[in-house]
């Protein structure tokens, strides 16, 4: 029981129609699981708050066809409803074994799973239709289950989209009209993590309400539950080695951008997750082997975390002393000796990595195939995957050892270096999913018991 919510665009309001139908179905009391086409981690928060289950990222660049068909399959049992949201517009994708790789429309496809269409009315009226009907027929193998009519400005104006899509016999499945009171705060990555916001149930409730007028659920529902997902669950997984590896995970409003799958896949192989705040704790947890620091806003957090100054001076003589330790994007930010922000402030860090992060306006953006240029405690030198990019930092100093060199997926794009790798701190910009290649978390936590041989008391 699955549909995925598309775009014929971003910013068409995929987010807020997935949003609402998830609050609505929440609201019944239904098992919902959603999932996200693609890399990014904040619009999850989102699904996951609502929902009360982790959303997991469908995202066959970063992993795999297979492992998103192992990842769906997982999931979707033992629920009464799937939702999946997509990314940007509905082929929007990579040029790799496919020209659209990676897209929502590719996800569809691969599961066999209908879409329904989000389409911006605004600044539209009798155009809509040359647009429905150009996404509905440019692949045949892509069902378009129904249309979203959002933006819709008044009566008059949804007389005439109606009635320009009427020959084209195309289902339209909700209405929603112009809700300037209803806003998500963002910035300059996109939506504001729901830790960093109050009263989000109010906002739930909203969505909910605007769900049960706006969608046509008569027919969602028996669409939803004449979908059945493909594919079948993997096998359970072997029972982890003992003792287990106890690992430090920084999440808190300066860090919080980890993939579930990732955080699962170090208890399955074996790790205890010790979650833990450089904001607020002056000291790193008791006993452990090592540390996973995942994106985030360090920037917006600055003042705080160079506050801590307990914390950063004990952490950084943990580190000199080989804690296995894997930061990415914000981790990095955070192991550097500064961060300026956004309004020319400069607030001092952990030290270890001799530059300076510094906010700029210019976004770096996008899927990197990577190559280990040193090996780490997470990767082997010369071993190659694909990560992804996002990030409006920049450092001031490029280490003289690179640890990554770094191309998109345009033939002839640039092979870039960066990261840092000092003592067993492998320090990138780079995300990457563990999904697809399960021999990273195997290695990290190799190194992490090596770590505590050689430091019994640590």
């Amino acid at each position: 029981m699955a549909l995925i919510i598309a775009g014929e665009r971003s910013g068409v309001g995929k987010t807020t129609v997935t949003l609402a139908m998830l609050a609505f179905l929440a609201q019944q009391e239904a098992k919902v699981q959603s999932f996200k086409v693609g890399p990014d981690y904040i619009d999850p928060m989102f699904h996951s708050l609502i929902t009360g289950r982790p959303c997991r990222n469908l995202d066959p660049v970063l992993t795999s066809e297979d492992y998103v068909k192992a990842c769906f399959a997982r999931h979707s049992q033992g629920v009464k409803y799937n939702l999946i949201e997509g990314v940007m517009g509905l082929f929007d994708g990579v040029p790799l074994t496919l020209p659209d790789y990676g897209s929502t429309a590719h996800i569809a496809r691969l599961l066999r799973i209908p879409v329904l269409l989000v389409l911006d009315c605004s600044r539209l009226s009798g155009s809509i239709a040359a647009i429905a009907q150009g996404y509905c027929n440019f692949d045949p193998q892509v069902k378009i289950a129904g249309l979203i009519l959002n933006r819709v400005a008044s009566p008059r104006h949804q007389a005439l989209l109606e009635n320009a899509l009427e020959p084209l016999s195309i289902p339209i499945l909700g209405i929603l009209n112009r809700q300037d009171a209803l806003t998500i705060p963002d910035r300059h990555l996109g939506l504001v993590p729901t830790d960093e916001l109050t009263d989000l149930h109010r906002l739930f409730d909203q969505l909910a309400t605007l769900a049960q007028t706006a969608f046509r659920w008569s027919t969602l529902l028996p669409l939803l539950a004449d979908t059945q997902p493909s594919g079948s669950p993997p096998a359970t997984p072997p029972a982890p080695p003992t003792p287990p590896v106890r690992i430090a995970i920084a999440r808190d409003r300066a860090f919080n951008f980890y993939y579930p799958d990732n955080l699962d896949i170090l208890r399955e192989q074996g790790a205890e997750l010790v979650f833990w705040s450089p904001l607020e704790e002056a000291h790193l947890p008791p006993d452990i082997q090592g540390l996973y620091l995942g994106g985030g806003f360090p920037e917006v957090f600055a003042p705080a975390l160079a506050a801590n100054q307990t914390l950063r001076q004990g952490l950084l003589k943990t580190l000199r002393q080989g804690l296995p330790t894997y930061a990415e994007c914000g981790g990095l930010m955070y192991l550097c000796r500064s961060i300026t922000n956004f309004a020319g402030e400069t607030w001092p860090m952990v030290g270890l990595l001799p530059s300076e992060a510094q906010m700029g306006q210019r976004l770096t953006l996008g899927y990197r195939q990577i190559t280990a240029l040193q090996s780490t405690p997470l990767l082997t030198c010369g071993q190659s995957l694909w990560g992804h990019e996002f990030h409006r930092s920049q450092l001031t100093v490029s280490p003289h050892s690179p640890l990554l060199a770094s191309q998109s997926y345009h033939p002839n794009s640039p092979i870039l270096t960066e990261g840092w790798k000092m003592h067993q701190v492998h320090a990138s910009y780079i995300h990457l999913h563990w999904g697809g290649h399960p021999e990273l978390p195997q290695r990290f936590l190799r190194a992490c018991r090596q770590y505590k041989m050689n430091f019994p008391s640590a």
